[in-house]
């Protein structure tokens, strides 16, 4: 309601409770009238003047105060006049949304904050575990094992040159990760065959899936080549990735498929295992860096901890789309979709 009518209301309310007691005791009614506007007329200005002083003004104080925060201080002073005319009504309506605003951005940081957490323990876990491995074995060469039994001082040095590589991948994943989060490194895009592709990341893996006795299929019901438009080096890191996690992943006996699916304008692909499955309160977090949903197997297969999130910005910088769904104990799927080059000729 506007402020200046809320007020006349109520004057008038005022001079025709005045009025109607004067008329009840003079019964007149010409003066009745006289005594209403004469009590209106002086009810509003009162009641104006004490509005605007003690609750007008302020209220549209807060108004421009929570605009100014909400808007920015290069905007104070443009905001001028162009504040409502009832600032009441819209100073509970900007509190409200302000609140909730702030509600959800404290949200955000506290998720933030608890990520920060993780992470940083999880690096520090990371970090410590090769690099404690590699110093333990060589201070035991130090002490004399490399003189008193070579063939074991050997297999030490084996172990402590496995643990440095696994620092050295853990430190070129950050730094990709890294790279890609912040748009250092461009995607240069081609057009290439997807099942080309993916046969090929098949060939490379194959001995390695062999170690766990584990098959890997394609099963792609078009035989035809399907032309997709990326960048085809980081695509194939990232069937390499999601190949290489079914592999550590799956079951002895077990096997991977990898299949595609033509879409309106895109293709869907997915690579699909039969092994140990993902909690379902883990899935929503699968992508983010170093976060293992099972953590004594991980800490034995070894692994930067990188590779989904890594999986993941390659495919959002192809303004793409990658998914997870799994069942414990049964096996997971990961797909993600590519554009048609068709959509790009």
């Amino acid at each position: 309601m506007n402020f200046r009518l809320f007020i006349l209301l109520i004057s008038i309310t005022i001079g025709l409770s005045i009025s109607f007691v004067d008329y009840l005791h003079r019964n007149s009614l010409s003066l009745f009238f006289l005594i209403l506007l004469t009590i209106t007329a002086f009810s509003f200005v009162i009641l104006q003047n004490l509005f605007e002083r003690y609750i007008y003004k302020r209220i549209r104080n807060v108004y421009k105060l929570i605009h100014n925060l909400k808007l920015g201080k290069d905007l104070r002073d443009a905001l001028g006049e162009q504040i409502a005319d009832d600032p009441i009504a819209d100073t509970e309506r900007e509190v409200r949304a302000w609140a909730k605003q702030k509600v959800s951005e404290i949200d955000k940081l506290k998720e933030q904050a608890q990520f920060r957490k993780e992470f940083l323990s999880n690096i520090s876990h990371e970090f410590k575990t090769p690099l404690f491995a590699t110093q333990g074995y060589i201070e035991t060469l130090l002490d004399g094992l490399i003189d008193d039994d070579p063939e074991i001082a050997k297999n030490f040095l084996e172990k402590a040159s496995r643990n440095l590589d696994r620092l050295s991948y853990l430190i070129q994943d950050l730094d990709e990760i890294s790279k890609l989060e912040t748009g250092v490194i461009s995607i240069s895009i081609e057009k290439f065959d997807i099942i080309a592709l993916i046969k090929e990341c098949i060939e490379d893996l194959e001995d390695k899936a062999s170690k766990s006795d584990i098959t890997i299929v394609y099963g792609g019901k078009s035989p035809q080549p399907i032309q997709v438009k990326g960048d085809r080096k980081r695509i194939q890191q990232v069937l390499i990735n999601l190949i290489d996690n079914s592999i550590k992943y799956g079951k002895t006996g077990g096997r991977t498929k990898i299949s595609t699916f033509l879409l309106f304008d895109q293709v869907l692909v997915e690579i699909t295992d039969d092994g140990l499955g993902i909690d379902e309160k883990s899935l929503p977090r699968v992508f983010e860096r170093f976060y293992r949903a099972d953590k004594s197997r991980s800490r034995e297969i070894g692994g930067s901890g990188l590779g989904l999130a890594i999986v993941k910005h390659i495919i959002e910088a192809h303004q793409q789309n990658v998914n997870v769904r799994s069942t414990k104990g049964i096996g997971t799927t990961f797909g993600f979709t590519l554009a048609l080059a068709k959509q790009f000729s």
